[in-house]
C-alpha cells in the first residue's frame, strides 16, 4: 500500500492550522516573524511551520483546493521522469522548498519591521501550480484554469501564468493589503525554475505549445 503524499500533506496542513486557531502559544512560535527571527537570531524553523499555518478557514481550503487540484499531474511526471520513490521526494521538495524559498525576500523585506507576520501555503502552492502550467501550458479547446472554483469562464494556463505573476509582483510592490504576494511570486518562480531543471524538456515544450496555441488563432 502505497501512501499518498498529496493527501498526507493536505491532511497535516488542515490538521495544525485548526489546532493553530485554538493555541495561540503554537500559533505565535511558528508563524513567520522576520523581526523576531533577526533579532534572536535562529528560528530559521519558521520558513517552513508557517506554510502549515492559515489565517482561516477560507484561506485553508482555497490553498489546498489548489494544491490538491494542480499536484497529481506534477507528482506523476516527476514520478514517470525519476521513478516513484525519487518522484516523491522531488515533489516534496517543490512544495516544501517553495514555501521556505518564498518567503525569504520577506524575511529580508521585514526583517526591521516590528510586528510583521506572514503564515500559509501559498508560496509552495504556487510552486505546483507553476510547475503544472510549465509542464501543460495549453488545455483542450474550452478547458483550461477558473479564476474561481466551480466557474465557467477557463483561461489558458499560460496566460493565467502570465497574468498572475504579473499581479503578484504589482501588489507585493503596492503593498496594498495584508496578503503576503511576494510569496506568491517568489513560489511561482522556484517551481518553473527547478521543474525547467528537473525535467530538461520542459522548456523547449512550454515554448512549441505556446507558439503553436498562438499560431492556430492568430
Amino acid at each position: 500500500m502505497h501512501l499518498n503524499p498529496i493527501l498526507i500533506l493536505v491532511g497535516l496542513t488542515v490538521a495544525v492550522s485548526a489546532y493553530a486557531w485554538s493555541n495561540q502559544e503554537l500559533l505565535h512560535n511558528w508563524i513567520l516573524d522576520p523581526y523576531q527571527m533577526h533579532r534572536r537570531g535562529g528560528q530559521w524553523y519558521r520558513f517552513l511551520t508557517s506554510g502549515f499555518l492559515h489565517a482561516d478557514w477560507a484561506h485553508l481550503l482555497f490553498n489546498m483546493f489548489a494544491f490538491y487540484s494542480f499536484s497529481p499531474v506534477v507528482l506523476g511526471n516527476l514520478g514517470a521522469q525519476y521513478g516513484p520513490e525519487v518522484g516523491v521526494g522531488l515533489f516534496l521538495l517543490l512544495y516544501l522548498g517553495g514555501i521556505i524559498v518564498s518567503d525569504i525576500p520577506t524575511y529580508l523585506r521585514h526583517r526591521d519591521t516590528p510586528g510583521y507576520r506572514s503564515l500559509g501555503a501559498s508560496g509552495g502552492v504556487a510552486s505546483v501550480l507553476f510547475a503544472s502550467i510549465l509542464l501543460f501550458p495549453v488545455a483542450p479547446k474550452g478547458q483550461g484554469i477558473t479564476i474561481f472554483p466551480f466557474t465557467d469562464f477557463p483561461i489558458q494556463p499560460f496566460l493565467f501564468g502570465f497574468l498572475y505573476l504579473m499581479y503578484s509582483y504589482y501588489m507585493g510592490r503596492r503593498r496594498g493589503d495584508n496578503i503576503n504576494h511576494d510569496a506568491h511570486f517568489y513560489g511561482a518562480l522556484f517551481g518553473v525554475v527547478l521543474i525547467a531543471g528537473l525535467i530538461p524538456g520542459a522548456l523547449p515544450f512550454f515554448g512549441q505549445q505556446i507558439q503553436g496555441y498562438l499560431g492556430n488563432i492568430l
